[in-house]
């Protein structure tokens, strides 16, 4: 293995000027995606219905097709799901990404195209790479094993031809051959769908190996790492992969989980976020002192973004990357190689940086509370959580919010559970910390605090462990890429696990 990595850093290095020619001029580079996937598309059933072969410019594009969330598209997609060809996208579409969300029962069928696998997903794995030996050029990261902590990996049929399954199923049936030389554990393992009988497969199977890169949600990685640790009786993960150099997470906020990596890991590391979703991969930091990760504008996805108060609207105002502005809160609105049009992903993200354009994500467009006009998301209190463990010495396994309403029993609230890895000592201080914190960080929380006249002091329970991934279970959402919503605006969520309490 240790000829692979001078290799490949060769072909890094190589890849490095094309994509700096996309960094330095982003705004050109999508104008070419948004004319290839038209062009591509143009004698598809839906390129027919919107008149593609007469859209010649990004304002004509917005003006013609709609907005789309799943609902819309759902039509051709179970169109395509039984094998009619030429209706989204114009080639065979032979495998679809399952992607249910957190709230919800119902599953999201995402089509992946020859061309979303090839130049979306492993292109931006690959620019990933690149990124990293650029910033290593010494790395050793390739003269050992990276693993992966994908999700549930069954895979299904629709016909004989016509394949589903998550999003981590997809790419490892369709990866090339070298990926399987690179990564560990063995497919057979990495397949497997009952997931507690897969942790204890992961954790076997590669205690030997030489680790030198994890890829996973935090909360799952850091399961399978308490795990290793039992059954190995060292002190810390570095004394059982002593070259492990690189961490890479995405699907939550890393900030509450980066103390537990530390004290657990031993050693220092690197940590990267990436941006990789069922509908695309769109981000990645592309130094570890970034703030905000790099989107990827040469990767066969044409993005807008829509202002979060667009929402709702029949005709939503969008912008292109010449009019973000830096710190506002956007949904993107992506058109890809995969046969998506204008389709709203249900994240937000604000930009950390226009030169070049990086971005973070803030949010989901329904995961938020502002039950009172506070208007709280995921990004506020992931940071609150991370003050007030560190002002108290806790740590925090998970945790959901969701608003107490008006009643002649008091003013508005927010209820929290949180699992706590370490408890505080003081749990009214934490409290305390937690809410100094969000009103430091938001000023609508900060305003609506005052003099208690709309909301009172967050009321904090302390659940036992394990309360969380019982209602994953119940769910069928055990698995590396399920998570917890964290904020609800409504207390269907709260309801029921305080029920199982």
């Amino acid at each position: 293995m240790k000829i692979i990595s001078p290799a490949i850093s060769r072909l890094a290095r190589l890849r490095l000027w094309q994509i700096e020619e996309w960094v330095q001029d982003p705004v050109s580079a999508q104008r070419e995606v948004l004319q290839e996937l038209v062009t591509s598309a143009q004698y598809t059933a839906f390129g027919r219905q919107f008149g593609f072969n007469r859209l010649f410019n990004v304002r004509t594009f917005k003006q013609t097709v709609p907005v789309h969330e799943y609902d819309d598209l759902k039509p051709y997609i179970e169109r395509m799901m039984q094998g009619e060809e030429n209706v989204l996208w114009n080639t065979p579409i032979s495998w679809f990404a399952k992607s249910s969300g957190t709230t919800s029962d119902k599953s999201k069928f995402i089509p992946v195209s020859d061309e979303s696998l090839e130049e979306n997903h492993y292109q931006g794995a690959k620019d990933v790479l690149t990124l990293h030996y650029r910033s290593n050029p010494d790395s050793e990261l390739l003269t050992g094993k990276g693993l992966v902590i994908g999700g549930s990996h069954q895979v299904s049929q629709f016909t004989e031809d016509i394949s589903y399954g998550d999003l981590s199923a997809v790419l490892l049936q369709n990866s090339p051959f070298w990926g399987h030389w690179i990564r560990t554990p063995d497919l057979s393992i990495a397949l497997m769908d009952e997931w507690e009988h897969k942790l204890e497969q992961l954790a076997l199977n590669t205690i030997p190996e030489n680790v030198t890169s994890i890829s996973g949600v935090p909360t799952w990685t850091l399961v399978l790492m308490k795990r290793i640790l039992e059954m190995t009786g060292k002190s810390c993960i570095a004394e059982v992969w002593p070259h492990l150099e690189l961490y890479i997470h995405g699907g939550v906020s890393f900030v509450p989980y980066r103390e537990q990596f530390r004290q657990l890991i031993g050693k220092d590391i690197q940590y990267l976020e990436m941006y990789n979703a069922s509908e695309g991969f769109f981000a990645a930091q592309d130094s570890p002192d970034s703030d905000g990760m790099l989107l990827f504008t040469r990767h066969g996805i044409f993005f807008e973004f829509m202002p979060i108060e667009e929402y709702g609207n029949r005709f939503p105002h969008t912008v292109g990357l010449n009019k973000v502005e830096i710190g506002r809160n956007y949904a993107p609105v992506i058109s890809t190689n995969g046969g998506l049009w204008r389709y709203l992903v249900g994240d937000t993200i604000q930009f950390t940086s226009t030169r070049p354009y990086r971005i973070k994500v803030s949010g989901r467009l329904k995961h938020y509370i502002n039950a009172f006009g506070e208007e709280v998301i995921v990004d506020n209190t992931d940071k609150a959580v991370a003050i007030a463990c560190e002002k108290t010495g806790a740590l925090v396994n998970d945790y959901t919010a969701a608003p107490v309403y008006f009643s002649h029993h008091g003013n508005g609230a927010h209820e929290w559970l949180i699992e706590f890895e370490q408890p505080p000592a003081d749990l009214s201080l934490f409290a305390y910390e937690l809410d100094t914190a969000l009103k430091n960080i938001n000023s609508d929380y900060e305003a609506k605090r005052h003099k208690d006249i709309a909301l009172r002091m967050p009321l904090i329970k302390s659940i036992r462990k394990g309360l969380f991934k019982e209602w994953l279970s119940l769910k069928g959402k055990l698995g590396g890429q399920h998570k917890v919503p964290r904020l609800s605006n409504d207390r269907n969520l709260l309801e029921t696990l305080l029920s199982m309490l």
